[in-house]
């Protein structure tokens, strides 16, 4: 798997110590409760557009979870 602007935070919360990265680049979606039902919906590039979130960073960091997860 690899992240783009276009993955669903559902996709990203499906790996493990994705919350703890999302978390680091204080993405407050986590804590939301209108969030929980949006999550197949909700997007990084309009969390990022949103909240002001270094979407590039974000991504890089996510990808590189990606495939350590991928690799065990």
């Amino acid at each position: 798997m690899k992240f783009s602007k276009n993955t669903t935070l559902a996709e990203v919360l499906e790996f493990g110590g994705a919350e703890e990265i999302l978390a680091k680049f204080k993405v407050p979606c986590l804590g939301c409760p209108m969030a929980k039902s949006e999550m197949g919906h909700l997007i990084l590039g309009q969390i990022c557009a949103t909240y002001e979130i270094d979407e590039t960073e974000l991504i890089k960091e996510l990808n590189v979870l990606a495939k350590k997860f991928t690799k065990k």
